[in-house]
C-alpha cells in the first residue's frame, strides 16, 4: 500500500459514494489556513445504517484495511463500523482515520455546528472550523497536538484580525 497520503483521492471517492462527514484533524487545520503537515486524513462520519453501508462501500474501493501490528489484512465493513469507535485504516491513497467522535465525545451531529462547507478541488466538503480543531487538540493531549497548537492558536488569531 501506498503511505502517501493523497487526501483528495480519498475524499472524491467518499464524496462519490455520498457519505456524511466532517473532516477533521490536520487536514481541517491545513484547509483552514494553518501551516502545518499530517500524515492522515481524520474524518468523524455519521453513525446511521444508511450512511455505514455508503461508507463501507467506499472503503472498499478505496482497497481499505485496518493498520495491524500483526500484518493481518483485516477490512472494515457496516458492521464495524456501528460498533468501533476508532478505526485506523490503511488505503491505496494513503492513511485514513475514521472516527465517531472528537475531542470530548462530539458526534457529527455535533459537529454540524462547527463546521464549514469548502469546496476543494471541485468536491464540496465539511470542515471543522479551526477553533474546534484546536480545542479537540487541546483534549487530545498528545504531544504531537501540543507541537501544532502554537502554530494553529497563532493562524486562528491571524484570521480574525484579517
Amino acid at each position: 500500500m501506498d503511505e502517501e497520503l493523497r487526501f483528495l483521492d480519498i475524499l472524491e471517492v467518499l464524496t462519490r459514494h455520498e457519505v456524511e462527514l466532517v473532516v477533521v484533524g490536520g487536514v481541517a487545520a491545513i484547509l483552514e489556513g494553518a501551516p502545518i503537515s499530517t500524515f492522515d486524513l481524520d474524518v468523524v462520519y455519521r453513525r446511521t445504517s444508511a450512511n455505514n453501508s455508503r461508507l463501507s462501500a467506499a472503503l472498499g474501493e478505496l482497497n481499505a484495511f485496518y493498520k495491524d501490528p500483526a500484518g493481518r489484512q483485516i477490512v472494515p465493513d457496516a458492521q464495524k463500523l456501528d460498533t468501533i469507535n476508532l478505526h485506523l485504516l490503511r488505503t491505496n491513497s494513503g492513511p485514513l482515520d475514521v472516527l465517531r467522535h472528537v475531542g470530548k465525545g462530539l458526534t457529527y451531529e455535533q459537529l454540524l455546528d462547527h463546521s464549514i462547507e469548502y469546496e476543494v478541488d471541485g468536491l464540496r466538503v465539511l470542515v471543522l472550523n479551526l477553533e474546534t480543531v484546536i480545542h479537540c487538540k487541546e483534549v487530545a493531549d498528545r504531544e504531537k497536538d501540543h507541537a501544532a497548537l502554537p502554530i494553529l492558536r497563532r493562524t486562528l488569531k491571524l484570521k480574525r484580525e484579517g
